[in-house]
């Protein structure tokens, strides 16, 4: 027999592990979980009748809406989730894919994510049902060949961004050679396989060190090249007017490659525009011409260049 202390430890104990299944997808068949606890079905009927008043006073407080639900399909209850601001199957599938698609991070922290995605979002009976879906891709993945784990400096370097900290960093340049910067943080990117720190570099001789002295935009440095880092008990200040903004930055620089900002016009005669205004989210059709369309784009440095290189005889600047 229990005593006054254990009765109501024992139901909220019961409660909550009723919840807690359902909240993994599970069905709760009233006559089974009786016998699991030992009680009889009328004390599981309370619990679930607990349990939905419980999740009515979460809705109206304005949480997540999640309802009990009960189906003679299933023979049970079961959690019906309401809100949109809850991932679907199908967004995380969606999501995963492009994790792995898009080659960020190493084997190791690629499958960490993707599991800890799994197992927070999807309910119980579809985790293997979407575990399967990539089971294959995530065996036969390829991690990029700086094999670098860096998810949690990135953090602290998004952290010097929004508390605007100087930082002091080691970097490998393109040609392998390694310099010191001590730098003003304003951003952080991911273009095309690799993630980038954007920064405004302190005590710089401009005349020697940039092949434009007048450029006024922020360095960019890939994340991965960066060989150790400090962030610096010392603030920097950029005026509300001439903030860094990544998103109207972004839109300009495809390429990752810095420079000056340039208005380019040129001839796309290839048969889908779509890819070359997905391409260049400033781009502008300008005139439709027999011969295919002149766009017009505003973008920072030269790797456009490059990129109408390879479009071959599609594209002609003008």
């Amino acid at each position: 027999m229990y005593t006054n202390n254990i009765r109501p430890k024992f139901k909220h104990s019961r409660v909550l592990t009723i919840y807690k299944k359902l909240l993994d997808g599970e069905i709760i068949n009233k006559s089974e979980e009786a016998q699991n606890f030992c009680v009889n079905e009328r004390s599981i009927q309370r619990d679930i009748d607990d349990l939905r008043c419980f999740l009515s006073d979460n809705v109206a407080e304005g949480d997540i809406n999640q309802e009990l639900v009960y189906s003679k399909e299933l023979n049970g209850y079961h959690l019906v989730m309401h809100d949109s601001s809850v991932m679907s199957n199908s967004e995380i599938f969606a999501v995963c894919k492009i994790l792995l698609e898009s080659r960020a991070f190493t084997r190791k922290e690629m499958s960490a994510v993707i599991n800890k995605l799994i197992i927070g979002c999807v309910p119980l009976n579809n985790k293997q049902k979407v575990k399967d879906l990539i089971s294959n891709e995530l065996f036969h993945y390829t991690e990029l060949n700086h094999h670098k784990d860096f998810i949690d400096s990135m953090w602290e370097m998004g952290e010097a961004v929004h508390k605007h900290l100087c930082m002091k960093i080691v970097y490998t340049k393109q040609d392998d050679s390694v310099v010191e910067r001590i730098i003003e943080p304003v951003g952080i990117m991911f273009s095309e396989f690799y993630f980038y720190l954007t920064a405004f570099i302190e005590n710089i001789d401009r005349e020697t060190e940039f092949r434009n002295k007048d450029d006024i935009f922020p360095t960019i440095y890939r994340i991965d090249r960066i060989q150790r880092f400090e962030v610096l008990d010392r603030h920097f200040d950029i005026p509300y007017r001439d903030r860094f903004e990544e998103g109207e930055f972004r839109k300009r620089i495809q390429f990752m490659y810095g420079g000056r900002l340039r208005r380019i016009k040129f001839l796309y005669k290839g048969k889908n525009v779509d890819s070359v205004l997905d391409r260049l989210p400033t781009a502008k059709i300008i005139e439709h011409r027999a011969d295919g369309y002149v766009i017009s784009a505003e973008v920072f440095g030269d790797g456009v260049d490059m990129w109408l290189r390879s479009q071959g005889n599609n594209a002609e600047i003008i």
